[in-house]
């Protein structure tokens, strides 16, 4: 029964986001060889290496099932959440970040790890909640809060980018648990009123980024 439950297993695997996946790490992969100058040297090797063993362990968490997932919504949350107040305050420097922590047999990143987290965390807090629920003033500001905080702590290292991508993970629950479209429309439309505001706070390397993605050729390399 345990090798039928498997084969079925790997039948029902979205075979269309695996094949994905692999033509992703394929293209980054190549610019990684041309960034390393058309040979395979330490950036390249490092990410080929790292490339094979996060998707086959993708594969592996992928067989267990959902309902272990579901348990750990606010544990891991909560434990992702000490890591970050860690970092802040006691995680290593470099490049004038203080983004990782030092566990002596690998360094880590715990912003990455509350992107998938706060996605488990509101899924559970949402799970068979009723729709007019789902838009009470109790259950919008308790998302909110669960966003956000860790939001402030990614910004506080400084990390922007990832800060936006963990907001956009628990942005993305919202949407999908029933909140009324209307408050992302107002949301939307109040921050394209602000971006002038907004802008003249970043830090001088941010608004650099900004201005070269919207014209990449100042700075081709």
């Amino acid at each position: 029964n345990k090798e039928i439950n498997i084969f079925s297993k790997f039948r029902n695997l979205d075979y269309i986001l695996l094949v994905c996946l692999l033509l992703l790490g394929s293209i980054s992969l190549a610019t990684m060889y041309s960034t390393d100058g058309g040979e395979i040297l330490f950036h390249t090797r490092s990410h080929f290496i790292k490339f094979i063993f996060f998707f086959f362990m993708m594969l592996v968490i992928s067989f267990i099932n959902v309902k272990f997932w579901f348990s750990l919504g606010y544990v891991s949350y909560i434990f992702v959440l000490g890591m970050l107040i860690w970092t802040v305050n006691f995680g290593v420097m470099a490049s004038g970040s203080q983004r990782w922590l030092d566990l002596y047999f690998i360094n880590i990143q715990p912003s990455e790890l509350m992107k998938i987290f706060i996605i488990l965390c509101l899924a559970k807090y949402f799970h068979r909640m009723r729709l007019e629920n789902v838009n009470s003033f109790y259950a919008i500001i308790i998302s909110l809060i669960i966003i956000f905080v860790p939001m402030s702590l990614v910004i506080i290292q400084p990390d922007l980018g990832t800060s936006l991508l963990i907001s956009i993970s628990g942005l993305t629950v919202l949407w999908f648990a029933g909140l009324n479209h209307k408050y992302f429309f107002y949301t939307f439309l109040v921050s394209l009123i602000s971006l002038p505001v907004i802008i003249s706070f970043l830090k001088p390397y941010q608004k650099l980024r900004i201005l070269n993605f919207l014209n990449p050729d100042r700075d081709p390399l």
